[in-house]
């Protein structure tokens, strides 16, 4: 397991980004897995910078571990904003037009499509969102 801890802002989406890639390029991760990865962090760590402590800035940690039969990636989000569970947020109406549908929940509807596990618990003071996906 690896792990990686940074201000909760959009400007280290990037570096959280080459971290987990670097994981994933060892790995010889496969490419539409790993763009899809990549979308995840995209989205969720976007999710933290932008709500877990606004107006204030804090840490956030990211967390990468490997199972090996069969081999997938497990990548944990950490912070200790706001609780936060963005698996209650209903699902957006993708039947309906960009112009019909509701602002918000399109990301995380992604990351629940691509990904092959996404759990969440709040525990002693913070909020821990897990997403498993396999590369195989």
């Amino acid at each position: 397991m690896k792990e990686l801890t940074v201000d909760a802002a959009i400007n280290n989406i990037e570096k959280v980004t080459d971290f987990i890639n670097a994981e994933l390029e060892a790995l010889n991760c496969p490419f539409k897995a790993q763009t899809q990865i990549d979308i995840a962090i995209d989205e969720l760590f976007g999710n933290i910078a932008h709500y877990a402590y606004n107006p204030e800035t804090g840490k956030a940690t990211v967390r990468i571990e490997v199972e090996k039969e069969p081999l997938a990636v497990i990548i944990t989000f950490i912070d200790n904003g706001k609780p936060f569970n963005p698996l209650e947020i209903d699902d957006p109406d993708v039947t309906k037009s960009a112009e019909e549908r509701s602002i918000g929940g399109l990301g995380i509807f992604l990351v629940k499509k691509t990904m092959d596990m996404i759990d969440y618990e709040y525990k002693d003071g913070q909020n821990i969102l897990m997403i498993k996906k396999s590369l195989v």
